[in-house]
């Protein structure tokens, strides 16, 4: 049978990287740590780590076990901080996930003018995929959820954000830069970064090309839009990403475009079908609507 030590062992070598450190952390010996990790590699019958040297390193089955350990501590954790708000009787406290798009500066802003009028309001951001904050509103460890639509899950609501269209980048000093906006054409020959296979903004982004008979050199793919805006800012290519990200890009490298036809990004809010939203998720709700159709307006 599994020990809660063992698995708190196997987690703090994932994090830390090593043995060593991972006893430091624990503050329990080495050989501890050691004891417990081959303990646990018994009693699952797997491989976690491999030695390299003087280094030890995770297996892929390491890696699968890791994001499920993640998710329970991640659920003990809102556990014990909904004690503490409880004993300090916080006046709110309101706990979101939301898709890299949105995390990685669009919603931390609003979360910070947000809590500006609520001082006595805590808030527990988390970023990830889509999928991820989709079981995190399921598991009730959030309250509210932000990721691409469409979703479809049995105890979550979802419902659309205002739509956004998406942009084209292109490094500062390329020739596409002095346009006013670009169309598929202004792509051809074009060294392109792509978004993953698995992202609809993907397939609507082909569409548009196909739809203009428009081939596009495929340089790179990749999953997350700060990688192709980070790509685009170094000279590799040039590409097309939801607005939010494009943003954080802005006089970092990046020239950012309109792109017609007009591709939107949607996004829907998530929230637990078995229970209400508190008066708090309500509020930040309605202003964070606006904030995404005012920016909609924008871009547009």
């Amino acid at each position: 049978m599994l020990n809660p030590r063992q698995i708190e062992a196997f987690r703090a070598v994932m994090l830390t990287g090593g043995i060593t450190a991972a006893a430091e952390l624990l503050n329990i010996s080495q050989p501890a740590v050691s004891r417990l990790i081959s303990d646990l590699q018994y009693a699952l019958k797997l491989t976690l780590f491999e030695r390299r040297g003087s280094r030890i390193a995770p297996t892929s089955e390491a890696l699968s076990l890791y994001q499920e350990v993640e998710r329970s501590f991640v659920g003990l954790e809102r556990i014990e901080q909904a004690a503490r708000d409880l004993q300090e009787r916080r006046a709110g406290i309101l706990r979101i996930g939301a898709m890299p798009a949105l995390a990685i500066g669009f919603l931390p802003r609003f979360v910070a003018q947000f809590l500006e009028q609520r001082p006595r309001v805590d808030v527990s951001l988390w970023g990830s995929s889509s999928t991820v904050v989709l079981d995190w509103v399921a598991a009730g460890q959030c309250e509210l959820g932000f990721g691409q639509s469409p979703v479809e899950h049995g105890t979550v609501l979802s419902e659309k954000l205002p739509p956004v269209p998406v942009v084209a980048i292109v490094p500062s000093g390329h020739p596409l830069a002095a346009r006013s906006r670009l169309t598929p054409q202004d792509f051809a020959g074009e060294a392109f970064i792509s978004l993953g296979p698995s992202t609809l903004l993907r397939y609507r982004i082909d569409a548009a090309f196909a739809d203009h008979g428009v081939n596009r050199t495929m340089r790179v793919e990749t999953q997350l839009t700060m990688i192709a805006c980070a790509m685009v800012a170094s000279g590799a290519g040039v590409s097309i990403v939801d607005p939010f990200t494009a943003e954080e890009y802005a006089g970092r490298g990046v020239a950012i475009r309109p792109f017609e036809p007009r591709v939107h990004i949607e996004m829907a809010v998530l929230q637990s079908a078995q229970r209400s939203l508190s008066t708090l998720a309500q509020d930040f709700l309605g202003e964070f609507r606006s904030a995404v159709a005012a920016f909609g307006r924008r871009e547009g």
